[in-house]
């Protein structure tokens, strides 16, 4: 994948221009609160007795997410380490689920407790009630209940992700104080969403080449993945109004998110990537307020720094006093 976005030096100082909505805050701040009252009930800790892992406890988790609607996740607990631990919160990428406890050794291994979140629709265990259907022209997540924000799918997704921060929080093997939420393209954008919304509940950030961030950016200049799905949308059917669905997706724009959040962050770019082109990362990470640090991958394509870049993340965690 040759390099098809812009030079890097344009890249330090690229500003979408594209301003959050008016009531952006409102609107989450309505959304949350009113996902907050209806799951009062706490999160389901299944113990999973045949996981075949000596060294790490396993439970199959509940929590309520958005309108209470149960969320899976899989709570993977190091074996005698001291407690309370600092927690690590992931998110998935597009169109993947929690999957299998063995698929997600790593934080357990470095001392963590590790909450592995599921994604609504996108993986097996937590399916999506829309409370609007509408006809998808196009298959996939990206266009389903774009004539309305508070229809659309990643309001519902986005919800699940914070309340998940609030389930963990309160479990009594994890310190409230040390939550980290992390993730990958998909998990990484809404790791940034997470941040922005959720506060002080948030300790940090480690979020990798991130997804959802310049929405018309991306569907202007990505070669491959979701964003093609926007394309495909607005290409095919005549009747969709371009401006309509960008001031949909606005509201779920990680480039806003990072205005908000204070939680410091660790952010990882690929410079050829064709599915996050590397001006919406930018987008998202010259807004960051809080404190960041940027890893940039010159050659590296949507996977980014592949198995060194967890290596990246433990190193900066521990020199924030977040080690397991």
């Amino acid at each position: 994948m040759p390099l098809t976005d812009m030079p890097l030096r344009a890249l330090r100082e690229y500003d979408s221009g594209v301003a959050a909505p008016e009531d952006f805050d409102a609107f989450w701040a309505e959304t949350l609160g009113t996902a907050r009252a209806a799951g009062a009930e706490p999160a389901t800790y299944r113990p999973v007795t045949d996981s075949r892992l000596a060294t790490v406890e396993v439970f199959d988790v509940r929590f309520p997410g958005w309108g209470a609607q149960p969320v899976a996740a899989w709570l993977l607990l190091p074996r005698g380490v001291e407690r309370p631990l600092p927690a690590v919160v992931t998110y998935q990428g597009y169109s993947g689920g929690r999957g299998l406890p063995t698929e997600h050794l790593l934080w357990s291994a470095a001392g963590y407790a590790h909450l592995v979140v599921d994604s609504r629709g996108q993986g097996h265990d937590t399916p999506d009630p829309d409370p609007v259907p509408t006809s998808q022209w196009v298959r996939g997540f990206m266009t389903r209940g774009i004539d309305d924000p508070r229809d659309h799918y990643y309001r519902r997704l986005i919800t699940d992700c914070v309340r998940a921060v609030d389930a963990i929080r309160e479990h009594p093997a994890v310190d409230p104080a040390r939550v980290i939420v992390a993730g990958g393209s998909q998990g990484g954008g809404l790791s940034l969403a997470v941040a922005g919304l959720a506060g002080d509940a948030v300790a940090a950030v480690a979020a990798d080449v991130p997804f959802l961030c310049d929405f018309r950016r991306g569907a202007d200049t990505a070669g491959e993945g979701p964003y093609l799905e926007l394309v495909q949308y607005l290409g095919s059917h005549k009747r969709a109004d371009p401006a309509g669905v960008f001031a949909t997706l606005n509201y779920f724009d990680g480039q806003h998110f990072a205005a908000r959040a204070t939680a410091p962050a660790h952010v990882s770019v690929a410079l050829m990537d064709p599915v996050c082109p590397p001006s919406t990362v930018f987008a998202a990470y010259n807004r960051y307020a809080g404190e960041k640090a940027l890893t940039i991958w010159e050659f590296g394509d949507h996977a980014g720094g592949r198995g060194t870049q967890p290596v990246r993340h433990l190193e900066w965690l521990a020199a924030r006093g977040l080690a397991g």
